[in-house]
């Protein structure tokens, strides 16, 4: 399915309307994915870089990367923010020689005003299961995890459940993790813990981040 950029806030909000019903929310996605893929966007004024970096699921060795730079499609508005980076991203994910079993956004999917952050778009777009991985929390409220690696809290949003609240390192900051599509919310979790053997970000996270701030250096 290909992307659309739209020319206005308007459209672009019709055009996660048109595509929310899409989802697959229910997964349960892969608990033992053989690649998994980080993306990740890094910008410098109108120019941007966008990163895709697949891992093996097991070790977590790099088996391929890609960026492409390119133009910011969109202006920024909070909650629209797939609309600046898919193109960039769809390319680079278009480029790989594999099929990552599973995509993990530096971001939200259902964790989102609109309930559709770029892990739902990208997924639904891509087909390939998806999950988002914040920083910090863009919408809800939570109460604090217990301070041990593998405690966990609901994120909520208007009385529903939009994602989970993860500690992945002990006594440091929790994040933020949300479905995408054809994920639910346990096996999102299981696979990020898995994901962060080390730090308290993904390692998928850390080499595309890595990667894209490179490829931008370049451009």
């Amino acid at each position: 399915m290909q992307t659309r950029t739209p020319r206005s806030i308007a459209e672009a909000e019709a055009i996660q309307d048109e595509l929310r019903p899409l989802l697959d929310l229910t997964g349960p996605g892969p608990r033992r994915p053989a690649l998994v893929a980080g993306v990740d966007v890094a910008y410098a004024g109108d120019r941007l870089a966008a990163a895709v970096a697949v891992l093996d699921g097991g070790t977590l060795e790099v088996v391929e990367q890609v960026a492409v730079g390119g133009p910011v499609a969109f202006d920024y508005v909070p909650g629209l923010l797939a609309f600046r980076e898919l193109p960039a991203l769809l390319d680079a994910l278009g480029r790989l020689t594999v099929v990552p079993d599973l995509v993990v956004c530096d971001g939200y999917g259902l964790a989102h005003p609109r309930r559709f952050g770029l892990a739902c778009h990208l997924g639904v777009l891509t087909g390939l299961p998806a999950i988002g991985v914040g920083k910090t929390a863009f919408v809800g409220s939570y109460a604090e995890p217990g301070p041990e690696r593998g405690s966990a809290s609901d994120l909520t949003l208007d009385g529903e459940v939009v994602g989970r609240v993860l500690r992945t390192r002990d006594g440091v900051k929790p994040v933020f993790v949300s479905v995408g599509h054809r994920v639910d919310l346990d096996t999102a979790c299981h696979n990020v813990l898995a994901l962060t053997p080390s730090y308290r970000l993904p390692e998928t996270t850390r080499v595309a981040d890595r990667l894209s701030r490179r490829a931008l250096a370049g451009l």
